[in-house]
């Protein structure tokens, strides 16, 4: 990677929209990601936090170009990432998936699951190099070298997702896509895939786009954090300076949830609570997506839509209130 390029992914005003059927003949246009821009610089960690159904899985499969994006581009190593060229690039761009029991084929050993990336890309001149490839893989993510003959159903929910990790590492990427890799888990196993993200992100230098609802997780594992509310970017900044000096509306509402261990740090918190129902995707509020949940609303704010805007330190925010 150049100099004069410094950024690993770039995404600029991606959109995925997709037509919904109604009745005869009629449909209407979901707008699941409506104009996300966002950087990772190599071996960074973005972390991407909202609720369910905000459009952050959609983001990071639309950057692996696993949906087709309705607009807006995005490119990786300073290259636009087009369906022709996304073969290659597959190689140093991967995804590790939600659910560690249905992203594995049951009818695959371990082996031939960690194996068949290294197929794909002929990544190996003899059986012998491949297992060799593949057992080391195994050791880096906490697997012996006895699981290789198994089947994913003999396995804990911990140890899938491990086999999934090792499957993404197989072609040694520069890039993974997280798409909440902890959430189908035990809260004691999540600590040990969350240290075991950021080990191998200090041995291999990949970096992340972390999906996820839990802001904890977020916060630990992120270099910066990315806030998304009904298809749009409303807040990123670094890490410590979101969770110290949130200055969106929604931002604040999220963290005010987070549970605090201190009991009298706890008594003193105030909860944000937000009022109403997140608006549903296929009628969307004029202006800010925000509006219809938000205290400090004006009419501004219902006749156009804040864009992010740099409030220091690389803090940006879409709010005309705030």
């Amino acid at each position: 990677m150049s100099e004069d390029n410094k950024y690993l992914a770039e995404v600029k005003d991606l959109k995925q929209h997709f037509k919904i059927s109604s009745g005869f003949f009629g449909h209407q246009t979901l707008k699941a990601v409506d104009g996300v821009s966002f950087d990772i610089k190599k071996g960074e960690t973005l972390g991407l936090v909202g609720e369910s159904g905000c459009g952050k899985t959609t983001v990071g499969r639309s950057l692996l170009r696993l949906y087709t994006p309705t607009s807006g581009e995005v490119r990786f190593e300073g290259e636009l990432v087009t369906g022709k060229n996304i073969t290659p690039l597959r190689k140093k761009m991967q995804m590790v998936f939600q659910d560690p029991y249905s992203s594995l084929d049951p009818r695959m050993t371990v082996e031939d699951i960690i194996g068949e990336p290294l197929d794909v890309h002929k990544l190996y001149s003899a059986k012998s190099e491949r297992r060799d490839k593949i057992l080391s893989i195994m050791e880096l993510v906490g697997l012996n070298a006895e699981h290789a003959t198994r089947y994913v159903h003999e396995f804990s929910g911990g140890q899938r997702q491990r086999i999934g990790i090792a499957r993404a590492l197989a072609v040694n990427p520069s890039f993974i896509v997280c798409d909440e890799p902890v959430s189908a888990l035990d809260v004691s196993i999540q600590a040990q895939v969350i240290n075991m993200f950021e080990e191998l992100r200090e041995k291999l230098g990949v970096a992340y786009l972390f999906i996820a609802h839990d802001l904890l997780v977020v916060h630990h594992i992120s270099d910066r954090i990315a806030v998304m509310y009904l298809g749009k970017i409303v807040e990123i900044a670094d890490a410590d300076e979101l969770n110290e000096s949130p200055i969106h509306p929604y931002t604040l509402s999220l963290l005010s949830a987070v549970p605090i261990p201190d009991p009298i740090k706890a008594k003193e918190n105030q909860r944000i609570v937000l009022e109403g129902d997140v608006p549903s995707p296929l009628n969307m509020p004029t202006g800010c997506p925000f509006r219809t949940r938000c205290q400090y609303a004006s009419e501004k704010c219902a006749a156009e839509c804040p864009s992010l805007t740099d409030r220091g330190n690389g803090h940006r925010v879409a709010c005309w209130n705030k």
